[in-house]
This record gives C-alpha cells, sequence and structure tokens, in this order.
C-alpha cells in the first residue's frame, strides 16, 4: 500500500521523475495518436481533380458508359473508346490522387491498335465524392466496370486485360484471383496490402521517423476498415494467377513500392516478368518517357492478349 502511495503522492525524487516520465510518455502518445488519425484523414481523402472533355469531338470516338457499384458507392461513369468489334478489353485503373482524365495518352496508344478501352474514376477520385480504401471497396468497382463492358455485343465478354497503378494495381491483382475473365496483368509499383500506401504517404509527410507515428496511422487505417479485417494479402491467394500473363513494373524512385513489386514478382506463379523503370508514376513522366512506357505496355498486350475479334462476332 505504500508503494501506491507514493506512486499518488509522490515525495521521493525518483517517484516524482517516474511519475512524470510517464505522463510525459501517456501524452506523447495521445499527440501521436491525434496526429496519426490527422494524417489518415488526408490521406483516405485525397484532393480530388477532374476535367470535363467533350465526348462527341474527342479522338477515338469514346462513349459513355454508366454502371453501379453494389453498397454505397453508387453510381460510375466511365469512358469506353471502342477497337475491333469483338476483341478484348483493356482496362485502365489510375492510381492514388489520379484520374482517368490523366490517362488519355495510354488509351489512345492501346486504342490505335485496335483494343477495347475503358477508364473510369476510383471512388474518392476525380468526381467522385467519398474516401479511398487502398484497394479493399475499389475491387467492386473494377468488377462492377467489367460486368458493365461485359454486356456490350462489341466486346469479348470473357476477355479483359487490366493495367494498373499503385492503388489500381491491387485492384487490378485483386480483382484477378479472382475473377478468370483477366487474361493478362500489368502491374506497376503494387503492394502486398492496403496499409503499405499509409505508410507510403506518412513517410511523404516528413513524420514516419517519428516514434510509432506509422504504426499508429496503419492502426487508424486498420480501424476505418475494420470490416476488412479479415481480408487476407494479395501474395495469399497468387496461385490463382497461375497461366495469367502478368508485367511487373518496378520503380527506382519509390523504393518501398519498388520493393513490394518485386517481392510480389518473385512470389507470383509464370508467366511473369518484370521491367526496372526510372519511373514509376505514368502521368508524371515526360514525353519521352511517356512514349518508351507506352511502347512496353502495348508490346506486352499485343504479345499476350492479340487484340484478334472472337469468332462470331
Amino acid at each position: 500500500m505504500s508503494i501506491l502511495f507514493e506512486l499518488r503522492y509522490p515525495t521521493k525524487w525518483y517517484t516524482k521523475l517516474f511519475t512524470a516520465m510517464v505522463a510525459v510518455v501517456f501524452f506523447a502518445g495521445l499527440a501521436t495518436l491525434a496526429i496519426a488519425g490527422f494524417l489518415v484523414y488526408r490521406i483516405v481523402k485525397p484532393n480530388r481533380t477532374t476535367s470535363e472533355i467533350n465526348l462527341q469531338s474527342f479522338p477515338g470516338r469514346p462513349e459513355s458508359v454508366q454502371f453501379e457499384v453494389p453498397g454505397p458507392s453508387g453510381h460510375r461513369e466511365g469512358w469506353f473508346f471502342p477497337g475491333f468489334r469483338g476483341a478484348p478489353t483493356i482496362i485502365l485503373c489510375h492510381g492514388y490522387e489520379s484520374s482517368k482524365n490523366e490517362l488519355l495518352t495510354l488509351v489512345s496508344a492501346l486504342q490505335e491498335h485496335q483494343y477495347n478501352v475503358f477508364v473510369f474514376d476510383f471512388v474518392a477520385h476525380g468526381a467522385n465524392p467519398g474516401t479511398t480504401a487502398f484497394g479493399y471497396r475499389e475491387t467492386l468497382e473494377l468488377k462492377a466496370a467489367m460486368d458493365a463492358i461485359a454486356l456490350r455485343s462489341d466486346v469479348d465478354p470473357e476477355s479483359f486485360g487490366v493495367w494498373g497503378y499503385n492503388l489500381g494495381a491491387y485492384v487490378a491483382m485483386r480483382e484477378a484471383e479472382s475473377d478468370r475473365r483477366v487474361k493478362a496483368l500489368v502491374l506497376d509499383s503494387i503492394y502486398d496490402e492496403p496499409k503499405e500506401m499509409v505508410k507510403v504517404e506518412v513517410a511523404k509527410t516528413g513524420l514516419g521517423g517519428f516514434p510509432f507515428m506509422v504504426r499508429s496511422a496503419e492502426m487508424s487505417f486498420d480501424w476505418l476498415n475494420y470490416e476488412h479485417r479479415q481480408d487476407p494479402p494479395l501474395s495469399a491467394k497468387m496461385t490463382s494467377l497461375n497461366g495469367v500473363p502478368k508485367l511487373f513494373l518496378q520503380p527506382a524512385d519509390d523504393q518501398q513500392l519498388g520493393d513490394s513489386t518485386r517481392r510480389l514478382f518473385i512470389k507470383a506463379p509464370e508467366p511473369k516478368e518484370i521491367a526496372a523503370l526510372p519511373h514509376g508514376n505514368y502521368v508524371a513522366l515526360s514525353e519521352e518517357e511517356k512514349h518508351l512506357y507506352e511502347n512496353r505496355v502495348v508490346s506486352f498486350f499485343l504479345l499476350r492478349l492479340a487484340p484478334t475479334p472472337k469468332p462470331g462476332k
């Protein structure tokens, strides 16, 4: 009892010091949790950028395609760029803090080779409100988009290729692991679990070096996505991609995503290939770099998913 009394009403110097240290640690922990929570809030609600285009005058004869996503996400709109009638469709999945508008040159490069191409915006991106889950919920959006395109009479409903960058790459592989319609994948800067992107974004703020800051941010993100706490990482189900051609693009300018891309490539079943790139973010590349990037992506799809119309189409 005397020990408890001394801790409650310290009279000796060492108990006063201990009590002060406990108070400092306690309030430092609270401050860390508060800052981490604020960071996560800012991260899952990225600044949205969107601009309208006149589809009737835009090259490539694009069409607006409406589709519905189950749950609170609701209505979505994407742009379909037609290729050969009955040919496969390539779906482009933009990255975090990007939008479909920033992928139009890659769309053109694929459409020039007679692919059908489809682009849309994920939740919390473009004109869509909400918060990102870095792939947990966005996978439903990709599936809904594929379902909508598969209803068209001018495509092969059982043949899709998917390209994605970070968020989009995670979504592409996660959907492909359970959807046999995906016949080829290009995965740029992919990660194994959504909370890895939280770590990447916290590091960009300069606060990642503070004790427990990253872990506190990951805990906050896990709490926001509690219903997905049992979702396995991508690497747990990669054997289902046996026989699906995969091109991994490993960036040199982002060590964490570069390392995760390499690890997933090593674990992935055949057929697979990997290419090291100086920069991984397509939308931020120079015109010359974009041209080389587009050539690499188009060449992969031409080799692995030729734009040949399905018989009878």
